[in-house]
């Protein structure tokens, strides 16, 4: 894989392992709210090049479709079906997109070694994000159903967006605009009215610059130059290392479980990448 698309993914993945530790500081924000000022933010890292930001209608609505479509779905899926199991069900993102390569890459095929790192790194996952103990009830069907289409509109989006090759990746500072715009449309149709803290604005700049701005860029330029399969693999890091950095900042506990998982993920990552 090109070595520029393997470190550009691996810094999305380092940036999307601050996610949960920046939403501990944030917990007391809506979620629509906080997402749509951070996405706002995020789209300064392109503001550099806002030319790039004029392009097809339907480039535009590929993005918009994939940043603004999975937070949509993932926040009605916490809604409907408890956090963990929730979370669980939308890290099958990085398994979809090795599975659904072939569909959308030409003459990419479905290698056995890549499905089974997408796997092991999938057991990995579910046992540093569950600790081990997972119960899927029935009554919360609706809301595993919306985190499963979250997966789906991430890796469809990261897919199709290879597709795209034409288009510059700072074009994704026009997508982070619109779908934050959009985000604060939900927050004013389904949230109650929020007041930050001042200290807040601190943190809320630093999520909208890393995980939810600079990531965004440096995946579309790994999916458009990488190898999705190889990728996909490797996304089952963010688990991985978002439990470390909680672990040491002494926001939640290690527990065997996930040192397993941990060892599972590591595994897939190799068998994943290996040539």
């Amino acid at each position: 894989m090109d070595g520029r698309a393997l470190a550009a993914a691996l810094a999305a993945i380092l940036l999307w392992s601050t996610l949960a530790w920046l939403g501990v500081r944030l917990a007391a924000w809506p979620p629509f709210l906080l997402v749509g000022c951070a996405l706002g933010i995020g789209a300064i890292v392109g503001l550099r090049r806002i030319r790039a930001w004029r392009v097809p209608l339907a480039a535009l609505a590929l993005g918009v479709y994939g940043l603004f479509g999975f937070h949509f779905l993932l926040f009605l899926a916490l809604r409907h079906a408890p956090p963990v199991e929730a979370n669980l069900v939308n890290y099958l993102w990085p398994l979809l997109i090795v599975l659904l390569a072939p569909l959308f890459v030409p003459g990419m095929r479905l290698d056995a070694r890549h499905v089974a790192a997408g796997l092991i790194g999938f057991a990995g996952a579910a046992l540093v994000v569950t600790g081990g103990r997972l119960a899927l009830e029935p009554a919360h069907a609706a809301g595993y159903a919306m985190a499963a289409g979250s997966a789906l509109v991430w890796a469809t989006y990261s897919l199709a967006s290879r597709r795209l090759r034409n288009v510059p990746t700072a074009a994704v500072g026009g997508y982070c605009l619109a779908s934050g715009i959009a985000a604060l449309a939900c927050h004013a149709l389904l949230e109650a009215p929020f007041v930050p803290a001042t200290a807040d604005i601190g943190w809320l700049i630093v999520l909208g610059l890393g995980p939810m701005g600079a990531a965004f860029y440096l995946w579309d330029f790994a999916l458009k130059r990488g190898d999705p399969r190889s990728i996909g693999a490797l996304a089952y890091l963010t688990p991985l290392a978002s439990t470390l950095l909680l672990a040491a900042a002494g926001d939640s506990p290690m527990t065997a479980a996930a040192g397993i998982g941990m060892a599972l993920i590591i595994g897939g990552a190799i068998v994943g990448t290996a040539k």
